[in-house]
């Protein structure tokens, strides 16, 4: 005996599989486009910022709060080379602002 799903599960079923591609498709197209403009920087210079401002800002202060962690060596050489970064290149991927890259220090 043959049973037939209802047209409710099928609706969901249908939801669900547009949903998910949906998304799916959303993100392979928005990280595509990220990469497309990684690589047209990279193409003008050899070097990219590395971090958002507002993941710098808290990279310098886990550094400052953390003076003594095994990593903060290489997180204080991760934040100067950022740093070193914005200020001698021309493009950005990130929104950076000239008075935010001047008010930047090194550590």
């Amino acid at each position: 005996m043959a049973t037939s799903l209802s047209p409710s599960v099928l609706g969901m079923l249908g939801f669900t599989l547009l949903a998910f591609w949906g998304v799916a498709g959303w993100a392979l197209v928005r990280t595509l486009g990220q990469e497309r403009r990684k690589v047209e920087i990279l193409a003008h210079q050899d070097r990219m910022d590395t971090y958002s401002p507002k993941a710098l800002a808290e990279l310098r202060e886990w550094i400052e709060d953390n003076p003594n962690d095994p990593l903060a060596d290489e997180a204080r050489e991760r934040y100067d080379e950022c740093v070193t970064v914005l200020r001698t290149t021309d493009m950005h991927f990130y929104d950076w602002s000239g008075e935010e890259i001047a008010d930047l220090e090194t550590l």
